[in-house]
């Protein structure tokens, strides 16, 4: 029997908490509740949830710390899928939940029929976003070698010259995306339309925020080799000029 896919509400307004849990049951989901900050870590380590819904203020530890300790664990549990839930709607507030590696982000009020359709597509992307096929086919067990990087779609395992970085599966595509086609010039537009498949609308500075974590993620693999461009007023490109 298919198991159902569980979702870890963390969020301090219980009532609010009680209504998303129905809607995600609902919806087919096995759904979990915390309303501190302080034991969120301890439960992803030995539950292993599909997804988070992290409200961004909540008593004991906030949010963003949260995400950031989620995104610096190793392995699985350092790439679960997170949807960051808040009240403060000020553009900052959005980029730094992004940059820290939230997948999505949904401010108060909001409809939990909204937030349901939000879970559903970030868990689509989670699972591998088509655009990995643009790599073409890769070794027996799924393995892409393209130089100067071993791709590994299923672990989200980006290797070069003995080291390896796990990237988010947003960040997975737009390297994917880009790489396929060295060179082209992607406008912000275009990456939305490849990596989110769902045509949710997000801001152009969504991508931006996921390209200069890419950016960083790629600078600790290959230090002093800058692969992903920005064309000024246009888009990304990939290109590989070597060692700077």
């Amino acid at each position: 029997m298919h198991q159902p896919q569980r979702i870890l509400i963390v969020e301090d307004e219980q009532r609010l908490a009680a209504l998303v849990a129905d809607y995600l049951k609902a919806a087919g989901y096995q759904v979990d509740q915390l309303h501190t900050g302080e034991t969120v870590l301890d439960w992803v380590r030995t539950h292993r949830p599909d997804l988070i819904l992290l409200d961004l203020m909540l008593p004991g530890k906030d949010g963003l710390t949260l995400c950031r300790e989620i995104r610096a664990e190793p392995g699985e549990p350092g790439r679960l899928p997170v949807i960051m839930t808040t009240a403060r709607v000020e553009e900052i507030d959005r980029l730094i939940g992004l940059e820290l590696g939230a997948d999505d982000y949904v401010c108060k009020p909001y409809s939990p029929r909204e937030l349901v359709a939000r879970v559903k597509a970030v868990l689509r992307r989670s699972a591998g976003p088509p655009v990995f096929d643009a790599l073409g086919a890769g070794t027996a067990d799924g393995v892409v070698a393209v130089d100067p990087f071993t791709l590994d779609p299923d672990a989200l395992r980006v290797q070069a010259q003995g080291r390896a970085i796990e990237l988010t599966a947003v960040e997975f595509a737009l390297l994917a995306t880009l790489y396929a086609a060295p060179g082209r010039i992607f406008s912000r537009e275009r990456l939305m339309d490849r990596i989110y498949t769902d045509r949710r609308i997000v801001a152009d500075r969504t991508i931006d925020s996921h390209i200069k974590k890419l950016r960083r993620r790629l600078e600790d693999l290959l230090p002093g080799r800058e692969l992903v461009h920005s064309v000024y007023g246009v888009g990304y490109r990939y290109e590989d000029r070597g060692e700077e």
